[in-house]
């Protein structure tokens, strides 16, 4: 596309490369080469270390609409703990690759993120994941039990089994919707969704992320591996094995938050039993054997960007604790 801004409700646009290349993370980026499912791909990470380190980890797992670069203010406050802090974008995601086929399914973006790890050689780390990546962190947590010392679950997705009363929507049809999105539409989402319609100018570059990609040609690779991520979060729930998690568990749950699939495919009675963190946070401490739950009142979906000082320190007393 020759024409890098366009206006849109006041915001000049970026046009994005598929892999951000033209946008700047707030720490170094790295890679690891990943050989899966007959292709190449990379896998890009920060890596931060603090001068105090105090030898323990962190993994940060970002949600389906972002990408590292919103966990800043994050890992500014846990490197100034003494926490060594490590932020994977997954495969599809960020500055990862955008393949033209896989098969996403929670155990291979586990299996991706643990390569991270070897890498770097970390054999133990705590493990944060936000929305979507609450679902990976959940099943890295069950797969790699050894190396998960603490396990945080901000505003996961996946604490109840949306399958029950949503119909399923084929990726299909999920890759149409994809397309159709635009800055207005991401933005109209996320004031609703996220932030009960009150809008700070700070929540702007998380719209522009991924509005910026729409400007891209190559498009309909972001909307194709986003609707293949879609089908693997409704398909695959966490909730049936929360019981079987080991690790120390901490819940951030902003109970203002209504997130849930399928919710335009359903009639509003149903509609209003879906989503419920307020209910959904206590029956998860509940069913994880070691949890520790912290209800954010009147907070959304974002605790760490809505509510950052509320958010921050009942994380690091626990992962001190």
């Amino acid at each position: 596309m020759s024409q890098n801004l366009i206006h849109a409700q006041g915001e000049d646009l970026k046009w994005l490369d598929l892999e951000l290349s033209n946008y700047e993370y707030p720490y170094e980026v790295k890679s690891i080469s990943l050989h899966i499912q007959n292709q190449d791909l990379n896998m890009a990470y920060m890596d931060i270390k603090p001068s105090n380190y105090n030898g323990k980890n962190i993994m940060l797992l970002h949600g389906k609409n972002f990408n590292g670069a919103y966990w800043k203010t994050t890992i500014e406050r846990l490197t100034q703990a003494g926490f060594r802090v490590i932020v994977p974008d997954q495969i599809g995601f960020g500055k990862s690759s955008k393949p033209d086929h896989f098969h996403y399914t929670f155990q291979q973006l586990a299996q991706n993120t643990k390569a991270v790890l070897d890498t770097l050689n970390i054999t133990k780390t705590a493990v944060l994941g936000h929305s979507m990546g609450g679902m990976v962190a959940t099943r890295f947590a069950l797969m790699y039990p050894e190396l998960t010392e603490k396990l945080i679950l901000e505003n996961p997705i996946g604490l109840e089994d949306w399958k029950l009363k949503a119909p399923y929507q084929s990726v299909e049809e999920n890759y149409k919707n994809e397309l159709k999105k635009s800055y207005e539409g991401i933005k109209k989402y996320q004031l609703v969704s996220y932030y009960d319609n009150k809008w700070k100018p700070e929540y702007d570059q998380w719209v522009n992320l991924l509005a910026g990609w729409t400007l891209n040609s190559d498009y309909e690779k972001i909307a194709w591996n986003a609707a293949l991520t879609s089908d693997m979060i409704f398909t695959q729930p966490v909730v049936y094995e929360f019981s079987k998690i080991s690790a120390p568990t901490l819940l951030i749950i902003g109970t203002r938050d209504r997130t849930a699939l399928g919710k335009p495919l359903v009639t509003d009675a149903v509609r209003k039993t879906m989503g419920l963190y307020n209910e959904l946070g206590k029956q998860t401490k509940n069913t994880i054997p070691n949890a520790q739950l912290v209800e954010l009142d009147n907070i959304g979906h974002l605790p760490h960007i809505e509510s950052f000082e509320r958010f921050i320190t009942p994380l690091i007393t626990f992962l001190k604790s």
